[in-house]
């Protein structure tokens, strides 16, 4: 006959085994009855800010004159965008900045001489407007100052929305039903049906130009250099299945 400790034990140990098994089907039945899918929020519109920016300096010797003639330009500027239709407030100049310019010459001997050209006064010039049409257009034809004398430089404009708050939860309830839509869909094929929603996840949002190459941004990509836009979203959702 044995020895009813070893039978006790060897029993014991077939209950725990079974209990070990049992959990970890069901454990493994529980991951397999959900699925997983990525819906896709996408929204194209048009930029309703423009911020336009460039500098203008004057270069002389003697540091009054110097001020005086950038003074004169700095009026010319504001008569010219006045006469365009730009209002006022949305024209700001920033402070002047000063600097000492010299002509470097360079011997064979290894030595060297510098002579003193002048002050060179430099301000910048900018513009934030919701009149994005107009505001681009004069980007492009400020080279009308430039016959007026003004030593002026443009910079590329740059296009805003300020509605991208209320575009994103427009576009996180577009993406978050192309992603029920996709799981309906995948589970009707399986026979199944689908579940309560488990977890939810928002990607990154991302911007860029309209019919444009760009490449996406695991940190997200914001275009400010194109009118036109694309925004994209996605939502990441898993469902139980029944």
């Amino acid at each position: 006959m044995k020895n009813p400790l070893v039978a006790f034990i060897i029993g014991i140990s077939i209950i725990v085994t079974a209990l070990i098994l049992g959990n970890a089907v069901k454990t493994r039945n529980n991951y397999n009855d959900t699925i997983k899918v990525t819906g896709l929020g996408k929204k194209d519109f048009t930029s309703n800010l423009i911020v336009w920016g460039g500098n203008f300096s004057r270069l002389d010797p003697n540091l009054e004159e110097a001020y005086r003639l950038l003074n004169n330009d700095r009026k010319v500027i504001k008569d010219y965008f006045a006469k365009q239709g730009v209002d006022d407030e949305d024209l700001v100049f920033s402070s002047v900045d000063i600097n000492k310019e010299y002509d470097y010459q360079y011997y064979k001997d290894g030595g060297s001489s510098r002579t003193f050209l002048g002050y060179r006064l430099s301000q910048g010039i900018k513009i934030e407007s919701e009149k994005v049409d107009k505001i681009e257009n004069l980007s492009r034809e400020v080279t009308e100052l430039i016959k007026q004398g003004v030593e002026l430089y443009s910079n590329q404009p740059q296009f805003y929305y300020t509605g991208l708050s209320d575009l994103k939860i427009e576009m996180i309830a577009a993406a978050t039903e192309d992603a029920r839509v996709r799981a309906e869909q995948i589970a009707e094929k399986a026979n199944a049906r689908l579940g309560k929603l488990k977890n939810a996840g928002m990607g990154v949002f991302q911007i860029i130009a309209q019919n444009s190459n760009e490449n996406y941004s695991w940190g997200g990509t914001y275009n400010t250099y194109s009118k036109n836009k694309t925004a994209t979203i996605t939502m990441r959702l898993e469902f139980e299945i029944n």
